[in-house]
C-alpha cells in the first residue's frame, strides 16, 4: 500500500507510506510535511488504481492528531475520529445499580423513585380490569337499535 494516493471524500489527501495495524499512515502537506493516521475504518483500496479511497473528508483527515517521534497515539486518533477505543470504559457503582448521574438512568427509573406508577405497569392494572376508574361515560361505538334482544 505504500506510495497509494489517499483521496478523501471531497479530494487529494496525500500519500501512504505505511499502515500499523488498524490505522493507515500517511504524509501531506505542500510545503511542511506532516504524518497523520486514518482508520482502516473508513478506507477502501483500490489496488488496480493505486488509491485509498476514504469515507470522510480531506478536512477531517487533515486536522487529525499528527504523528511526532513518540509514535502515533491511538488513543487520541481513536478520540479523534469518534471510535470506542478512544474513551475509557464507564465506571460502575455497585452491583447492577444506576446512580441518577450515571447515563443509563431512565426517565422510567426516575419515575420509580418519584412515586409514578410504570407505564407499563399502568397498562396491565388497566386490561386486567383492577383500575378503580375504569371506562366512564358511555360507550364509544353505541348498540345497533335494530337488532333484536
Amino acid at each position: 500500500m505504500d506510495g497509494y494516493q489517499l483521496i478523501g471524500s471531497d479530494g487529494k489527501v496525500g500519500e501512504v507510506v505505511g499502515d500499523e495495524g488498524d490505522l493507515i499512515v500517511f504524509e501531506g502537506g505542500l510545503l511542511r510535511k506532516t504524518r497523520r493516521a486514518v482508520p482502516k475504518t473508513f478506507a477502501r483500496v483500490d489496488d488496480n488504481e493505486r488509491v485509498v479511497r476514504l469515507s470522510v473528508s480531506k478536512e477531517l483527515v487533515v486536522g487529525s492528531p499528527a504523528i511526532d517521534e513518540d509514535g502515533i497515539d491511538r488513543r487520541a486518533i481513536a478520540a479523534y475520529y469518534g471510535l470506542a477505543e478512544g474513551y475509557d470504559a464507564p465506571e460502575t457503582k455497585g452491583y447492577g445499580e444506576v446512580t441518577p448521574d450515571d447515563p443509563a438512568w431512565s426517565a422510567e427509573l426516575e419515575g420509580a423513585r418519584s412515586g409514578v406508577e410504570p407505564a407499563a405497569e399502568q397498562r396491565a392494572r388497566i386490561r386486567e380490569g383492577d383500575d378503580e376508574a375504569g371506562l366512564r361515560g358511555r360507550p364509544i361505538i353505541p348498540p345497533d337499535p335494530h337488532e333484536g334482544p
